[in-house]
């Protein structure tokens, strides 16, 4: 089974299904050694099956000087259709054969035109080419010339090389033809190969390291696979570091490497020894070292590094792992050392002590000291990959235990802060035996709990920071606090609010008379939060309100986030965005791990403000953020609630692309808040799918299962008692609807209270009763925010004043309604608000024309990159929209805008 490679079978199935009706066409894949070129074209030769004649050859490279060799090995099958040709054709094709006398080349390739499409009379024809890289030169642009005819023909010609050898800055050999790009695995194919291969299984975090450094490359995942001990399989042995010996893939780099020049393996093992190399730095290296860097260019076209700018990378993990195992020690030690000359710039200090310190061959105390005070420099800059890199180095030359593992858990700290999750965990791992009791077990622990919570299992993480904070209790009163705090997160993101109550009477138990603002914050919060879940809003709110008050009195980005939490059950959304805002300006060095977490109250306040694009584009922001800092649990939680948004908005396409990235994460891992915002999410979309029942049904299901969040079931009220009421189900409304009052009334938020008015008219036995609630709704929505769901409230007042007999009135309400829904090119709303409109007796005018400055945030943002070159393509990847949603958006910004097509709109964006 080939995984992660659905899209790409699906368009040579689309392609093999043109070709059964009559049209053929061509495809060719352009990737690096192991990305599955060769699984494709057997695979399409499979689903290609007895329908076809299918011919194919993989280019030789021992052959690829030899001219004409590729064509006569693939069209021999083909020898006896020669004399059906034209004579100057038939000649050409017969000289291939005999390698009599030279061919004159454009009648050559409208001959194997000519043969080929000629075939497909009796059946479609596939023409597979694989490595066409190898592929001698007249060969290749005879079958590129076919490859280009062929929209009549029942032919279908597919090609498949290594990027650097067929497109160079010079030429590109297979310019024409339609090419399907084969990006790396994703972390979840990544992990399928790896359980396919691996009948026991791989743990996650095996998965995850193996994934790292594979880049994503399928071939090198197989072998990595196949390679595992049982010892690395269970845990107990370090993870590989590069492929196996015996790798065929690493064999392909060593190649490369070897057939460079001596200069060119120096430079391309600059590259590979300092993964932050820039071109002053290997400019510097190669007057040192008086190497030619007109060299470089031959290391870029055999695939080893890339050139950006000032920039140069190897291009995968896998590469530079590869070439650094295999090449020799005399001419690693070189370059390190090498380096260590060149490198003098204060900012670049970790790295030169660093490389010196690759030179050591045994302990040494002097040099691990220089390496700790020059990872504390670049840790204090926040180049946290160099100072975890120089911590990890210090630790293997220091002699002390007890040192070592202080210096291995700050390596695993700023890995951590560099984003690197898995790298983090694996150096916790490696901490001595010293360190497994008392106060540095205690920080590993709290270090290790934090990253379980925000990408791992929070339920294991609340188990690790609990330890955490018992350890820590007799050594740092204050990390043991917020270890219970982060402990009770913990709890609360995988929904076990039990959990959140005992920690909470725990951390009671530690709380003293007097406590610093940012101590007695968490106390006050944990206070708050645990009435909360037991549904005492009236106690919720004393200590929720101190919470928010002692925010102003530290700086901490954390305590902002913890009362950012309390404002929004306080039902005050503007302070929860101006608390949420604080966090995020102070996520910087250290704190820039809890920007996304910041972030997601940020836009939860933008989303009860009822600032839909913006809280879409700060959940936008915090996806981006999360996934940078390894936070896939804060990355699921921001697609949750961009998934959410889409729904209220009505955007089922999108909505429903935003859910299928989050469900499968959320399950495995056990994230209960993101799985509630994903059921009260499908419930707006039943809704709008006039599924009612479905709609109660699940919202219902949130409060009894492994997604069950309170507060989110709380807030998805409105949308429940909307479905039960079209069920019939008013009994279970009307106790939903008691228990969303009790908070609606306890924050006095004038959106709540609306929403409570909304839900009362709704479920009103009759008109004056429903009239009275629906005019009070409107009347507290006048002194919120929120305007679209002003609008929802006045399209329910439309309808049923409609279907009440009073069209007159029910018109105001419904234009009203209709004006939003446009202002937010709600396309599901709007079309509803305009056939309410027709059904009371008026018809809605068109959109008339706007200026850019009166776009949406998101037309906006869709125009703007649609401006730069972006396709709908790219523009929905970055966005995390559909491609019908970036379409529709578009044809409403041309009739804003009064324009026709996408060419127009850089104008409106210079």
């Amino acid at each position: 089974m080939l995984r992660g490679r659905d899209h790409q079978i699906a368009v040579l199935e689309e392609l093999l299904t043109r070709a059964r009706s009559g049209r053929g066409g061509a495809l060719s894949f352009l990737a690096e050694p192991g990305m599955g070129k060769t699984a494709l074209l057997e695979c399409a030769v499979r689903r290609a099956g007895a329908d076809f004649r299918t011919l194919g050859i993989r280019g030789i490279r021992q052959e690829s000087s030899l001219e004409l060799a590729g064509l006569h090995r693939l069209l021999g099958p083909l020898a006896d259709r020669i004399e059906c040709l034209p004579a100057c054709q038939a000649e050409a094709l017969t000289r291939v054969f005999d390698g009599n006398g030279a061919v004159d080349p454009y009648t050559l390739c409208t001959a194997v035109h000519a043969l080929l499409t000629g075939t497909s009379h009796s059946g479609p024809v596939l023409c597979w080419l694989d490595d066409v890289h190898w592929l001698d030169r007249a060969s290749l642009d005879a079958m590129t010339f076919t490859a280009r005819r062929l929209g009549d023909r029942p032919v279908v010609m597919l090609f498949a090389a290594h990027n650097e050898h067929v497109t160079t800055p010079e030429r590109d050999r297979l310019a024409g033809i339609p090419r399907l790009p084969l990006p790396p695995l994703d972390e979840t194919a990544s992990t399928e190969v790896l359980t396919d291969r691996c009948p026991i299984g791989v743990t996650e975090d095996l998965a995850a390291g193996l994934t790292e450094l594979t880049g994503g490359n399928p071939l090198a995942l197989v072998e990595m696979a196949a390679a595992l001990t049982p010892g690395q399989l269970s845990g107990d042995e370090p993870p590989p570091e590069t492929l196996p010996p015996e790798s065929q893939l690493r064999a392909v780099y060593r190649r490369r490497f070897f057939r460079l020049s001596p200069d060119a393996r120096r430079l391309a093992l600059l590259a590979v020894a300092d993964d932050r190399l820039d071109g002053r730095t290997l400019t510097r290296a190669a007057l040192a070292d008086r190497l030619d860097l007109r060299e470089l260019e031959a290391v870029r076209a055999w695939g080893l590094v890339r050139v950006d700018g000032e920039s140069i990378t190897v291009p995968s993990p896998v590469i530079r792992s590869a070439l650094y195992a295999d090449a020799p020690l005399s001419e690693r030690n070189t370059v390190h050392e090498l380096l260590a000359r060149v490198l003098d710039d204060d900012r670049q200090r970790a790295r030169q002590v660093w490389h010196r310190a690759a030179l050591a061959c045994e302990a040494n105390d002097g040099l691990a000291a220089e390496l700790c005070e020059a990872a504390a420099e670049a840790g204090a800059a926040g180049r946290y990959t160099d100072s975890s890199r120089a911590w990890q180095r210090a630790a293997t030359l220091t002699r002390d235990r007890g040192e070592q593992a202080t210096m291995l858990l700050a390596a695993a700290t700023d890995a951590w802060l560099a984003g690197r999750s898995r790298r983090s965990r694996f150096l916790v791992r490696q901490l001595t035996p010293a360190a497994r009791q008392g106060r540095l077990r205690g920080r590993a622990d709290l270090l290790r709990g934090e990253i379980e919570l925000r990408d791992g299992r929070p339920a294991t993480g609340a188990r690790m920071l609990l330890d955490a904070a018992a350890r820590l209790a007799d050594h740092d009163r204050r990390s043991a606090v917020v270890a219970l705090a982060y402990a009770g997160e913990a709890s609360c993101l995988g929904g076990d609010l039990r959990r959140y109550l005992a920690i909470a009477e725990r951390a009671a138990v530690l709380r003293r008379r007097h406590e610093a603002p940012d101590t007695e914050l968490l106390f006050a919060h944990f206070e708050g939060m645990a009435a909360t879940y037991q549904g005492h809003h009236h106690e919720a709110a004393e200590p929720l309100r101190r919470t928010v008050r002692l925010a102003d009195a530290t700086d901490d980005c954390a305590s902002k986030v913890w009362a950012s939490m309390a404002a929004l059950i306080l039902g005050d959304d503007r302070r929860t965005h101006e608390l949420a805002g604080e966090a995020v300006r102070l996520g910087t060095g250290p704190d820039a791990a809890v920007k996304p977490w910041a972030l997601a109250y940020l836009a939860m306040a933008d989303l009860w403000l009822g600032r839909y694009p913006s809280a879409t584009a700060h959940s936008l922001e915090g996806l981006r953020l999360a996934r940078a800092a390894g936070q896939e649990n804060h990355a699921v939680d921001h697609l949750a609630t961009m998934a959410l948004l889409a729904a209220l908005q009505g955007d089922k396409d999108t909505a429903r692309l935003r859910l299928d990235a989050v469900s499968d994460a959320a399950t495995r891992r056990g994230l209960a808040r993101p799985g509630a915002f994903t059921s009260w999410a499908l419930a707006c979309l039943e809704l709008i799918e006039d599924r009612p029942a479905d709609a109660a049904g699940r919202i219902r299901l949130m409060a009894g299962t492994w997604h069950a969040h309170p507060v989110v079931h709380v807030m998805a009220t409105p949308h429940f008692v909307e479905a039960a009421v079209r069920c019939d189900e008013r009994k279970g409304a009307l106790q939903a609807l008691e228990v969303f009052d009790r908070w609606a009334t306890s924050t006095r938020n004038s959106v709540r209270l609306a929403l409570s008015h909304r839900c009362h008219a709704l479920l009103a036995g009759d008109d004056a009763e429903a009239d009275e609630h629906f005019r009070e709704a409107l009347r507290l929505h006048l002194r919120g925010d929120s305007a679209f769901e002003t609008a929802r409230t006045e399209l329910l007042y439309g309808h049923r004043l409609r279907r009440g007999r009073k069209p007159r009135a029910a018109r105001e309400h419904l234009r009203n309604a209709l004006q939003i829904f446009e202002y937010y090119d709600a396309e599901h709303w709007t079309g509803s608000a305009r056939a309410e409109l027709r059904a009371a007796g008026e018809t809605a005018p068109p959109m008339a024309p706007k200026d850019a400055g009166e776009l949406t945030n998101q037309q906006r943002q869709i125009a703007r990159l649609a401006a730069e070159g972006a396709t709908n393509r790219e523009i929905a990847a970055r966005l995390v929209l559909s491609h019908r949603t970036v379409d529709h958006h578009l044809r409403n910004v041309f009739v804003r805008l009064g324009i026709r097509s996408r060419v127009e709109l850089p104008r409106f964006f210079s």
